[in-house]
């Protein structure tokens, strides 16, 4: 079996007989997901480097309760993401200014904007501090969803099924996500365009 061209069930079965290749190739494929779904939930690349780690220990724990009845191997290891992302949320009030957060050739940056899918818009007009920001600052339940669905580019379902919520509640939550998205990122808008006007005027006095 070749791992990189095995699906990730062959490279679970495998991984679960002891072939330590199959989990070597199912981190390659999977860690950057789940890195880059980490470190946008929480604005820190220590902690999802961190975070991450975790989740392939527990799936060479627990890979047993994987039942691929329930959903794809993905969303399993998202939602063990999730699960540590919130626990670290609420344990250490981990709220990082992105002042803090690294961001010289950003791989901060890149992570949240390589994949922006329907905020690409928005990302047009905004800088991507703002943006940023702005995905930084939503409370956790919107938060999620936008990561998931916006920056993860994952469908609805998909995004339920990692949430444990229903399509519908994904969809209502979404909508309210982007909503308050554009309310945060008006005043960082307003404050650019006062700025320029006032450079605009200095430069005619």
């Amino acid at each position: 079996m070749k791992p990189d061209n095995s699906s990730d069930s062959e490279l679970l079965q495998a991984m679960r007989a002891g072939d330590e290749e199959a989990l070597a190739a199912l981190y390659r494929r999977r860690q950057p997901g789940i890195c880059r779904f980490a470190l946008q939930m929480c604005g820190s690349q220590e902690l999802a480097e961190d975070i991450t780690q975790e989740v392939f220990m527990v799936l060479m724990r627990e890979a047993h309760t994987f039942d691929p009845a329930r959903g794809s191997l993905s969303a399993f290891l998202m939602g063990i993401a999730r699960h540590h992302v919130l626990r670290s949320l609420q344990r250490e009030r981990f709220y990082v200014s992105m002042n803090e957060a690294p961001d010289n050739g950003s791989s901060t940056s890149q992570a949240l904007m390589t994949t922006i899918g329907p905020l690409d818009e928005m990302s047009r007009t905004e800088s991507i501090e703002s943006v940023r920001r702005a995905v930084l600052a939503l409370p956790e339940r919107y938060r999620e969803v936008v990561v998931l669905c916006d920056l993860q580019e994952m469908s609805y379902g998909e995004t339920a099924e990692i949430l444990g919520c229903a399509i519908g509640t994904v969809r209502s939550r979404l909508h309210r996500a982007r909503a308050l998205l554009i309310e945060k990122l008006r005043p960082a808008r307003e404050e650019d365009a006062a700025a320029a006007t006032v450079k605009s005027t200095r430069c005619f006095a």
